[in-house]
């Protein structure tokens, strides 16, 4: 199996309670990827708090808080990011209800690693790909339903164009966020996202 990535440098949030393990498998990933290690799961959420990883490698059985326990917290918080466990604990019938997206158990070769981070940074892509779509035509039609502003002439917002501006300013954040991480893992995805920003949906 080859060992090349598609996406330049993904985020990778690596997470054991055994530092020797969580490093070893960091180092296996350092030359291709931003790798933060996190050495068990409450440490595990602040990194993710401070910034969101696009693929969490994590390990099950930590004392504390569980793997199982923060791969609950990542659904519950819906953060946008691919989660693998990696664990050398036997997974059992139990994987059935958990909402993890690869699993792999220790000990895991390089090329593997590799080709599962990818394959995750992959899947995230299109997922991404797919919200900046639906932000960018929810913001093309409410931005053709908010007034221009008012320079100048003596005129007042009412409180429904202020909140309707503030919420289009909210908006338009999380669209440059989402293109930003777009772009970041599919850079071949440039002229798809010009050619839906460039469709007319005001109709007006």
């Amino acid at each position: 199996m080859g060992e090349a990535m598609r996406v330049d440098e993904p985020r990778v949030l690596m997470v054991d309670d055994e530092r020797k393990v969580a490093d070893a498998y960091a180092l296996r990933l350092e030359d291709v990827a931003d790798v933060t290690v996190a050495y068990g799961g409450e440490e595990a959420l602040s990194a993710i708090d401070d910034r969101v990883p696009d693929v969490v490698l994590l390990d099950r059985h930590m004392p504390g808080l569980s793997g199982d326990e923060v791969l609950d917290r990542l659904r519950e918080r819906e953060v946008r990011t691919r989660v693998v466990m990696v664990t050398a604990v036997d997974p059992g019938l139990g994987v059935l209800d958990m909402p993890f997206d690869d699993y792999l158990s220790k000990p895991v070769e390089r090329a593997d690693l590799l080709a599962a981070v990818d394959q995750q940074c992959q899947v995230l892509a299109y997922e991404l790909l797919g919200e900046y779509f639906r932000l960018e035509s929810t913001r093309a039609v409410v931005e053709s339903q908010v007034p221009a502003e008012k320079e100048g002439n003596g005129e007042r917002d009412t409180v429904g164009e202020s909140d309707a501006r503030e919420r289009l300013d909210e908006l338009e954040e999380r669209l440059a966020r989402t293109e930003a991480r777009v772009r970041n893992l599919l850079p071949e995805a440039g002229d798809l996202l010009s050619e839906f920003s460039g469709i007319d949906r005001g109709g007006y």
